[in-house]
């Protein structure tokens, strides 16, 4: 990829905790996918390891293999390594560099009052996160984004709390130490949060997912189990669509959702023949990125060719910006001898 200078940088990346599922195609990268295409941007996607090991610091085991997996769901999808920098963000020294740099002039509050912080405090309880890495999650997503330079990230608005405080870093150490990073904007996904089988935010911990490389009768399966309208008891009773969640699934995977409002609204569908359709078309929907998915599994040494390929191109961009900041904090100069 030629990195012109004329092109603004986003960034934005994934943690490599199991497999992607349908919250995240709809939700990021089929965002992340128009974006590159777009021509606008200098795209960098990475996988972030070092983020996923601040809460499975205990466990670490199954992350390698997650990171593959996570490769095989970008690739999938439609992310080009030739049109975008995709990366394993472990690999490229500069992301613990910065961060570890940045450390040094955040003030602890900071981290203390992130909303985003608490909440996952209490959804992860059973885990052990009261640790410096998971309070500093933060400082590391603010290295990764000034670390391109990145003028621009994608992303969901629930993460926006994690930019402005990307923001602030920023200020702080132009105040410091000088001018050097752009002050990363949002860019907000259309898309609205996509909810899992029961309902609640889709998430493989909840064990609600429709994973992207389910089979079409594992599709049908879960499925068959969602939460539907729950004012609607009897079929003979008129549905309220835009407060059911199996119809907002259909507005993501079916090109005419005329005849399910309808259906709805009028009684004439059912709720399990309307999930039974919505299974269809969602597998249909899938089906050619599984298939790229499972041909791309057959042939591991052309992920990690095409992961190699990129972490080369993001180790350009990163070795330049740690020089610069080394210099700008002081830390360039020669050891006597």
């Amino acid at each position: 990829m030629n990195l012109k200078e004329n092109k603004k940088r986003i960034l934005s990346g994934m943690r490599p905790t199991g497999p992607l599922h349908i919250g995240h195609l709809f939700g990021a990268l089929a965002n992340w996918k128009r974006l590159q295409d777009s021509g606008e941007y200098h795209a960098f996607y990475m996988i972030a390891d070092l983020h996923a090991l601040s809460t499975e610091y205990q466990n670490p085991s199954q992350i390698g293999k997650n990171v593959f997996e996570i490769a095989l769901d970008f690739f999938s999808c439609g992310l080009d390594p030739e049109k975008s920098v995709i990366f394993i963000q472990s690999q490229v020294p500069g992301h613990a560099m910065l961060y570890a740099l940045l450390s040094m002039i955040v003030p602890l509050g900071w981290l203390e009052r992130n909303p985003v912080y608490k909440e996952q405090l209490h959804e992860l309880r059973e885990k052990e996160i009261t640790t410096y890495g998971f309070l500093g999650y933060p400082v590391l997503q603010a290295a990764d984004i000034m670390l391109y330079c990145a003028d621009s990230v994608p992303i969901g608005v629930d993460q926006v709390p994690h930019l402005e405080l990307t923001r602030e870093i920023v200020r702080r150490f132009h105040y410091l130490y000088g001018e050097f990073f752009p002050e990363p904007e949002a860019l907000l996904t259309t898309t609205p949060k996509v909810p899992g089988l029961d309902n609640r935010k889709m998430s493989k911990s909840y064990g609600n997912a429709i994973f992207m490389k389910d089979s079409a009768e594992e599709i049908r399966k879960k499925v068959s189990t969602m939460f539907t309208d729950p004012k609607r008891i009897y079929k003979k009773d008129p549905g309220h669509p835009d407060k059911c969640p199996v119809f907002l699934h259909h507005g993501l995977v079916s090109t005419e959702i005329e005849d399910i409002y309808t259906g709805c609204r009028g009684a004439s569908l059912g709720c399990v023949e309307c999930k039974k359709l919505l299974a269809e078309r969602m597998i249909s929907f899938l089906a050619p990125l599984r298939a790229k998915r499972e041909e791309l599994a057959g042939h591991p040494k052309k992920v990690r060719a095409a992961l190699e390929y990129g972490r080369e191109r993001a180790m350009k961009s990163a070795n330049k910006t740690v020089e610069a900041v080394n210099q700008l904090m002081g830390l360039n100069y020669e050891t006597d001898r």
